[in-house]
């Protein structure tokens, strides 16, 4: 018997089953096997009643007590996806079946909860992504507070008697349940983002003024940084100029009222509530050569402490970004440096250098935390490096129990150095896959020859609804798969 679970933060999440008690892990190892889910849920129950689903008299609809409604087009338009993810082969005439079913399901009727169900919002680091499943003839319920899951069915016309529940082991995980793009805004190659304040950004710092841009209705979550002639640093050598810039000029009032204009435009494109402020790996050589910013050491007090101007300078951009109602995140050096921080503050950990000593600074400090040092798919290793994201335990740190819940998520970072079109999918699935059952389901979900035949499936997935995904190890997908 074949059974398919899956649920993720965008939209809903349905699962769709066939036989086993998942749930109880413990010497149910070969039922795991042969339930090829990615990423694993908290709970699962079935029977052995076997339900038929049709393509031409199943539905999906609204539960009547639902507070989203027939108005939610975004939840209405999910249900058509959805459809045509489940039934678009079995439209084709199908082959005889042998198997015997006790009747059919009809219909999957979403009952949304909350008051305000967030159709036409966005999703925040308090939405709850937690959902309850339950299968029995002639519909099944699929419960859940927001439309912030994704609609999830298997691509098979069979289903068993069950019951499932699905809270994200933390807040922030979608095919693979990540819910958040970070679209890195600073580094020091290019601006391409076309600003309407300041165009000059783009025209002078993105690759080509008119074909590398992304015009503010391009912009979901993210800027690519930036070199701005006169507002960076210039870097000197000896006495003189060297026609060189490095980062922003901290000792200038014209930053800053750059800053406020710039941010104040950011915080109306993006609808995010937090913006990442960066703070890391900040080269102090440009500004140690400019006489006018070692003077300002000197009043300042700061002595020879670049770290110092750059805490100063960080602490000035927070207070800005705060006016505009946004919360940020930070890198660790931030914290480090002992920036005064709001008590809201997210704070990375990115260093794999003493990450668990750095989890337990930052949480005792009562700072919320998202980890990613360990999951860099920019570092390429031969063989199934998976292996190692996948090993990862983020919440073993010395830590109390209040601790562990300021980890509120993780991140996987692929950094663009030397990715672009032609090998980012395969570079980044999936490889990010094994991180995202890591930070989704039961902390007891270890065994990794376990998730290879898990994963493999749930690669062949992908390539089935074409994400060039690549291959774990030698092997083939069928071309009669039917799996979601």
């Amino acid at each position: 018997m074949y059974c398919l679970v899956k649920s993720a933060p965008l939209f809903l999440a349905v699962a769709v089953c066939n036989g086993w008690l998942f749930g109880d892990f413990v010497g149910k190892q070969k039922e795991l096997d042969e339930i090829a889910l990615w990423p694993l849920p908290q709970k699962f129950q079935s029977s052995a009643i076997a339900f038929q689903l049709s393509p031409t008299r199943f539905q999906i609809v609204q539960a009547k007590q639902s507070s989203a409604g027939p108005s939610c087009s975004m939840l209405e338009n999910a249900f058509r996806r959805y459809f045509e993810y489940i039934f678009g082969d079995l439209k084709k005439p199908e082959k005889s079946r042998k198997k015997v079913y006790d009747s059919d399901l009809v219909e999957l009727q979403v009952w949304v909860t909350s008051a305000d169900p967030e159709c036409d919002g966005f999703p925040s680091l308090q939405t709850d992504e937690s959902y309850e499943l339950s299968v029995d003839e002639p519909s099944m319920t699929l419960i859940t507070r927001f439309v912030w899951k994704k609609l999830r069915l298997a691509n098979s016309c069979d289903i068993n008697g069950n019951m499932c529940k699905d809270p994200p082991r933390f807040e922030a995980m979608a095919m693979n349940k990540f819910n958040v793009f970070h679209w890195h805004i600073v580094d020091d190659h290019l601006f391409p983002y076309m600003s309407r304040t300041f165009p000059e950004l783009s025209q002078k710092g993105a690759y080509h003024p008119f074909t590398h841009v992304y015009t503010p209705s391009d912009v979901k979550m993210v800027i690519e940084f930036a070199r701005i002639k006169d507002l960076l640093t210039p870097c000197y050598s000896g006495s003189s100029p060297s026609g060189t810039f490095g980062p922003v000029n901290p000792i200038l009032n014209s930053s800053y009222d750059f800053m406020t204009q710039f941010f104040k435009e950011i915080s109306t494109v993006f609808p995010d509530a937090y913006i990442h402020l960066g703070g890391d790996e900040v080269d102090f050589s440009c500004w140690e050569s400019n006489p006018d910013i070692q003077k300002c050491m000197v009043q300042q007090g700061f002595g020879t402490d670049y770290s110092k101007l750059e805490s100063f300078y960080i602490q000035r951009l927070l207070d800005i970004v705060a006016a505009t109602k946004k919360d940020y995140m930070v890198w660790q050096e931030v914290f480090d440096n002992g920036v005064k921080l709001k008590d809201d503050t997210v704070v990375e950990v990115w260093m794999g250098n003493k990450m668990e000593e750095e989890l337990q600074n930052v949480t005792g400090a009562g700072f919320t935390t998202i980890l990613s040092a360990p999951w860099y798919l920019d570092y390429i290793s031969y063989g199934q490096d998976w292996q190692h994201y996948y090993k990862v335990e983020p919440l073993n740190f010395p830590c109390t129990d209040a601790q562990k819940k300021l980890v509120i998520g993780g991140e996987t970072c692929l950094w663009g150095e030397y990715v672009d079109a032609t090998n980012l999918t395969p570079r980044l699935w999936p490889r990010a896959s094994a991180v995202a059952e890591r930070l989704w389901s039961d902390k007891s979900m270890t065994d990794v020859d376990n998730a290879y035949n898990h994963l493999v499936q749930h690669r062949c997935r992908m390539v089935k609804r074409g994400i060039p995904a690549e291959p774990l190890f030698v092997g083939h997908c069928r071309q009669e798969y039917k799996g979601l």
